[in-house]
Order: structure tokens, then sequence, then C-alpha cells
């Protein structure tokens, strides 16, 4: 702590260089300037957000960040970007969709991002308002773990989060605020209020028309509010801001009042404001302000160097080609080459073996899970289980049952209850190093945390492979003697159409404990999901396969084997399939995992069998099986001898009483029914 408070004091004796301000504000302008005037109206530019009035005071803070710092912005936030040290050919090129850049074309330019080693990196920012907060908060967590737990010297770093006021009515910032309060993390939230929310104006936004007076008797939060286009405030307040993060006495959130001197983007003529509006927005303008501040300063000298380095930072953009649509599909999962921030935390799979080495009774999945949790918790300090309830109490399923206390709170921890908080975080974590294991108590309540799911699954692919957020997602679901629609449900297939995950579906112990050995050492963010039917099923239950077994995603197992019928399914409906299939020649096909799935064993089995049958669990519209069933009908159509046919959920929710559960579940009866038709086609 000495450290940090020393390093803290010395940062904050340290005057601004505003020879440095006024660069890049100007820069900042500059690059405004040009896409409004060309780019835009020349179409190389599509998606367009000037910066002009929030440009000061966002590269004052960009300037107080440093080494072991993450910021996370939005699409207003590239002056904070230049301060950081981004290159004008990749600030201007990405926004043009050019090669290379933040994307290699493919992303919107305002969503940017910035690895930058020896600096603070600039997390993948996302294009949903608000969704940047949590990340951030993940990212402020980590540095107190690496500190804590890994035993690395704290010198102060933090996390940084921008958001307009607009952004402060969302879930995100106020999950954010939670988790940093409760937790007293070393983040800074940085909230640019400028008035309007697009069109909307602050007093339908934000109760008062200011956040910071709202949060003024919010606990752990120290509050700074002031005018951002005052040069010396403004400078003032984010230097004692900063300084009390890095000073590791608490949050702090900084309200700067900024003019949005154009529209939310080009093509927003702002008719929704008054013309004496407009000029009372200018009339604040920070650039006079910080010119009159700085008077002895070569403001023509500065502004001339400006326009020749964004020029030449234009020529240079677009000379850049555009990436070639071959590699489109490069980096939605890890292909070999690390990404430059983000993975590698899980241990290495020098030691495993793929197939089982069975030993001692037989364990139910609950145990198995445990169990892996625990191995890799005790070999690995980078992994760290977090969630509603996995303390004390073990989770509502006993998965985690005795884990803080042999591990402590640091590494096995609960949350509040907010699950876009609980993912997000997990992605900031993840960015930082460490390897998250977030659980989401029920499927139903993964549904909040949707945006952050979808956001961690795309980063590899829409930064190049310049980031990636690898954490296991363990998610029960599923029915459970009785069902209902929020505690039952199972809906796979969404996890499977979000690109960037793998998704797991085992169906009992052995392939749980190959299957979270394998994500929890993987680079790639997986869903792992645990069904509550097969948690203590004594159908599930298997020896343990030892203590180095990993099973591979994509590769499906015959539990059947057979010549006159094809079954393919997974998770709790694997043993309801082998006891329909009693005294049929069948394969009976476990996938095992979804994404990847093994189309091979299931091709190859059905132009053998000649015939195919689904059986899921989830609603038959959209289910999986429907993909299964349309990949059969396109490569081994002529091989059928009958059409391909699906044994589902009716599409209703699943409902409460056991009888009417049963009814909507595939049972055995209902699946020898369907395997009989099938064989008498």
């Amino acid at each position: 702590m000495a450290d940090v408070l020393e390093v803290t004091r010395k940062a904050s004796a340290t005057d601004l260089d505003w020879s440095e301000v006024a660069r890049l504000v100007l820069t900042s302008r500059a690059l405004d300037e040009l896409e409004e005037s060309r780019l835009v109206p020349e179409k190389k530019v599509l998606y367009q957000f000037s910066a002009r009035g929030h440009d000061m005071a966002q590269v004052m803070l960009g300037l107080h960040l440093r080494d072991g710092d993450a910021a996370c912005g939005y699409y207003r936030s590239r002056p904070m970007l230049l301060a950081l040290g981004v290159p004008l050919a990749d600030a201007l090129g990405s926004g043009m969709g050019r090669e290379g850049g933040y994307s290699d074309g493919r992303d919107i330019g305002v969503v940017f991002n910035y690895p930058n080693p020896g600096g603070a990196h600039a997390l993948p920012m996302c294009g949903g308002v608000g969704a940047q907060y949590a990340p951030a908060a993940g990212w402020a967590q980590s540095v107190l773990y690496k500190s804590r737990v890994l035993g690395e010297q704290d010198r102060g770093a933090i996390g940084v989060v921008l958001g307009g006021d607009a952004s402060c009515a969302t879930g995100g910032f106020w999950s954010a605020l939670t988790i940093a309060t409760t937790q007293s993390l070393p983040m800074l939230f940085y909230i640019e209020d400028n008035g309007y929310g697009i069109s909307v104006p602050s007093h339908y936004q934000t109760p008062g028309c200011d956040i910071a007076a709202n949060l003024a008797s919010f606990g752990n939060l120290a509050i700074w509010n002031g005018d951002g286009t005052d040069p010396e405030g403004a400078a003032r307040m984010i230097g004692e801001a900063v300084g009390h993060v890095r000073g590791r006495m608490g949050p702090a959130l900084i309200r700067l009042t900024v003019p949005r001197l154009e529209g939310h983007s080009y093509q927003d003529t702002q008719t929704y404001k008054s013309e004496e509006t407009v000029k009372a927005e200018w009339a604040r303008d920070p650039l006079p302000k910080l010119k009159a501040h700085t008077a002895d300063l070569d403001w023509d000298l500065i502004e001339a160097s400006v326009a020749q380095e964004v020029e030449s930072a234009r020529a240079e953009a677009e000379a850049r080609g555009v990436s070639s649509p071959d590699r489109v599909t490069d980096h939605v999962y890890f292909e070999g080459e690390a990404a430059r921030v983000g993975g590698g935390a899980g241990l290495a799979l020098d030691d495993s073996h793929a197939e089982p080495r069975p030993e001692g009774q037989r364990i139910n999945m609950v145990t198995a899970i445990r169990r892996v949790l625990d191995q890799e918790l005790e070999k690995n300090p980078k992994v760290l289980v977090f969630g509603e309830d996995v303390g004390p109490k073990g989770g509502v399923h006993a998965v985690t049952l005795g884990l803080q206390d042999k591990y402590g709170h640091d590494r096995v921890f609960d949350t509040s209850l907010n699950e876009e908080g609980i993912v997000g975080r997990a992605v900031g974590m993840a960015l930082a190093g460490l390897m998250p294991v977030p659980e989401i108590q029920f499927r139903k309540y993964a549904e909040p945390a949707t945006e952050q799911i979808n956001d961690c699954g795309t980063m590899r692919w829409r930064t190049a492979n310049r980031f990636a957020a690898p954490m296991v997602l363990r998610i029960p679901g599923g029915f459970f003697k009785c069902g209902d629609p929020w505690h039952s449900q199972t809906n796979e297939v969404q996890f499977v159409h979000n690109p960037g995950w793998k998704v797991a579906v085992p169906s009992n112990a052995e392939d749980a404990v190959g299957l979270l050995r394998a994500s929890l050492r993987g680079q790639d963010p997986v869903i792992f999901f645990e069904h509550r039917a097969m948690l203590d099923d004594s159908w599930a239950r298997r020896p343990w396969p030892g203590d180095a077994f990993v099973l591979p995603f994509g590769k499906a197992r015959k539990t059947r084997t057979g010549n006159k019928i094809s079954i393919i399914t997974w998770g709790a409906m694997v043993p309801r399939c082998e006891a329909a299939a009693e005294g049929v020649d069948a394969d009976v096909i476990d996938l095992r995992t979804l994404m990847p799935w093994d189309r091979d064993m299931v091709l190859d089995s059905v132009r053998r069998t000649r015939r195919c049958l689904i059986v899921h669990e989830d609603l038959r519209t959209g289910g999986f099986g429907a993909e299964i069933a349309a990949v059969v009908a396109d490569e081994a159509f002529l091989d059928l001898d009958a059409p391909v046919a699906r044994v589902t959920m009716p599409d209703v929710p699943s409902p409460h009483h056991p009888k009417l559960l049963e009814w909507a579940v595939p049972s055995v009866e209902r699946i020898r029914a369907e395997i009989d038709r099938l064989l008498g086609f």
C-alpha cells in the first residue's frame, strides 16, 4: 500500500502537458471535420459520431492513464483513445472499414479497441449502450485479485469506464456500480452529461438531470461533479478522481457537463433543439476556453502540424485495401494464435488423456463437477468461481459446496443479483488474464446477461484476434421432478446461435469431467450446461475417469450400436433414448457438445442405417434438432429410406405439474412409437 500511495502522490504532483492537450484536442477536431466534410459525403465513412465538446476533458483523462490500466469507452470516446496513442491512420481507416485498424473491417469504426503494451488498454467497446460498465468492473477486480492472490505488486492500476448520462439508466451501469461499491474496487466511472440521449432531454433520462447528485448518498463512492468545459477545473477534478482510485480509497464517479456541439451522429440534424439551445451549447465550446487558458502556446503552429498529420493519416488510410472476404470467417474461435490481450489463463493439456481411466465408485454429476472445479482451483491460481449463492451455501444445486471454505472469498465468492453484472465482470477478468467461472443459477436467468454473452462471443472475431475473453459459464437448466416456465427451460439453441461460444451438454458424470476440464484449459468461452435432472440421476453416475481426463469438443459417443436407425440426442434425453431403443438394432448417439457438434459421426451413422430420429427436450420450432435435420437432408438425402423425424417438447413453456410435464417432455413411450413408425416406413 505504501508503494501505491507513493506512486499516486507523484502522479498527482505532475501537471498536465498543456501543449499535448492542445495537440490532441485539435487532432480530434480535425478528424471530426475531415469525416463530416469529406469522408461521409463521399460515403467512405458510414457511421460517424462527432466528439466536439466532449474532447478536451476526455483527452485529459486519457493522459492520466498508464500501463496496467484499462478503459472501456463508448462511441464518442475517440479523444480518449487518441490520448492513449492510437495511430491516426487506424482511427480513420477503421471508420472507413479498411484493412487492419481496430477490426480488419469487421466492425463499425467507432466501436474501437486498442491493445496497448506499455500503456493503458482500451478494452473492446460494444455497440450496446451501457454494455461497457460491467467489463470495466471485472478489470478493476482483477487488479486487486492479482495483488491479493497471485502476489503481483500493486502499482495502483485502475479500471475506467466512460459513458454518457443516458447510459446511467441502463442495467449495466447499476450492476457495475453495485459491484464496484460493495467490493471497493479501483474503478472510475467517467460520465459525460451533454443533456441529451440522442433527442431525449435529461429530464426524461435522469431524475433531477444530475446522476452525481442522485448518488450523493451512495455508500463507498467518491463523487466529483463539475464543468467539463473549464480547463483548470476539469483538470483538477480528473486528477483528484484518478488519484483517489489509484490510492485505493475506493471507487469514484466523476460527472462532467459538456455540450454536444453536433448531432448524435452525422445523420442527426438536431431539429429537436431550438436555435437558442444550439447557440448556448456553442457558447460553452471548451476549445476557446482552452486557448485562453494556454495563451502562451503557439496555436497556429500546433494547428498546422496537426493538419499535416491528419492529412498524411488520411492518405495512408485510404491507401489501405479492403480485407479479403475469404478471411472473414477467421478468428471466430481460437485457431492456435493467441490474442494480444486476454486468454492464456488455463493450464496446459500436455499430460492429459482423452480416454477415461475409471477408478473408484460411481459418482454423480454434482460430485464430478465439484471435484474438477476443486482440482483446477488448486492447480491454477488464475481460476476463480463466482455467482449468486455459490459461497457458504454452495450453490442452489450444491455444486460449489465447500469450495469457499477451502479457497477463500477472493477465489470463490457470491455476487449481487444481476446476471449482466456476473457475465460482464467475467469478461473483464478474462481480458485481464484470469480464468473466470461464473454461474447462472437457472437457464432462464441468463436472459438479462444476453448482451454480455453475445459481446463476449464475438470479441475475438470483431477485434480480428486482438482481444479474447475465454471463460466457463456454468448454467444449470432443464426439468427436475417438476417443471415451470422459469427454472426448467433448456433453449440450448440460443447459445449455439451466438458466434464464438462453445456449448457443452454432458449427460453423465464422466463426460462432465472431461468437458469441464477441457473448457477450463481452453482458449474460447464455453457454455457448460448442467442438466438438473442429471445432476444426481443414478443413470448419469460414472466412476471417476482420471485426474487428467479431457474430452475434446465436437466428439460424440455412441451409447448403443446398430444398423436399422440412428437416434441423435443429448442431455437428459440420452437415457430415455437408450430405454426406448431396447431390443432395436439402433445407433444411439450422445452428441455431448452442440458447438461444435459431431457432424461426421451423425452423417456416417445415418448413411449406414438409412433412418434418422432426433430427440431433444427443447421446443420443436427452431430447436437444434432442426439444424441437424437440415444437415442430414442436405448431405445424406439420397441415403434415406424414411423422412428425418423429431421427438421434442411442443412449443409451450415447461409446465409445472409433474403429470403435465411428463406429457410435454419426450417420454420413452413417445420415442419408441416414433422409432417403430420409422422402422415400418
